[in-house]
């Protein structure tokens, strides 16, 4: 069994993951993904070099995020384009190692992916679980964590799916809002609840 895992920003998803983990849970965390198929060496890095040139690249070969974020935020088109190249090998790698974490006697894995809903990662996916907090928590959270002001750590918020539409997509829900105790009880709850949907369940994991 494959649980999605998400949230918004600062809501705790690897301090969730890492819970899951000391439980001998496995996972997999989709944004590091999403920047290995990028690196020097990658097949996907050549193409976007050879459509854009040399400027989105440094001088170590690596990518230039910010050069390339600022041409598919500003052309919808090379967005596509851009998705069109990533999503298929981030796809691909994210199954490789989910079944390698399976096969390595993990009762079940997760992912853990910001943009499970939006990237269509959820399809991945067996269930999902919402890592959900207040606005008020996020927004303190995100200053603290990434040195931002209130209006940033809004402006992020707002850029992200809404917090109802994320419960609404929920099957399981962990509310980070108190301490790493309540934290801890929530998550060794939920692992007892998928041990034993894993031990009723009959059929196989589609692919």
């Amino acid at each position: 069994m494959i649980i999605g895992l998400t949230g918004g920003i600062a809501s705790g998803k690897s301090t969730v993951a890492n819970a899951f983990a000391e439980l001998g849970i496995g996972w997999v965390d989709a944004d590091h993904i999403a920047r290995e198929v990028v690196e020097p060496g990658e097949p996907a890095l050549a193409e976007i070099l050879a459509r854009h040139g040399p400027s989105i690249i440094d001088a170590s070969g690596q990518l230039k995020r910010s050069a390339l974020r600022a041409i598919v935020f500003a052309d919808e088109e090379e967005r596509r384009w851009l998705e069109s190249v990533t999503h298929p090998r981030i796809r691909d790698r994210l199954y490789q190692r989910l079944d390698g974490l399976l096969a390595s006697r993990s009762p079940y894995v997760l992912l853990v992916s910001p943009l499970l809903f939006e990237s269509g990662q959820v399809s991945m996916v067996d269930r999902c679980l919402v890592i959900d907090v207040p606005e008020n928590i996020q927004i303190a959270r995100t200053c603290q964590r990434d040195d931002v002001d209130e209006n940033q750590a809004r402006a992020i918020i707002a850029a992200q799916m809404p917090r109802a539409e994320r419960l609404s997509r929920a099957d399981d829900v962990i509310v980070n809002d108190g301490d790493l105790t309540s934290l801890t009880d929530q998550v060794a709850n939920l692992d007892r609840r998928y041990r034993d949907i894993i031990a009723h369940s009959t059929l196989p994991p589609e692919r």
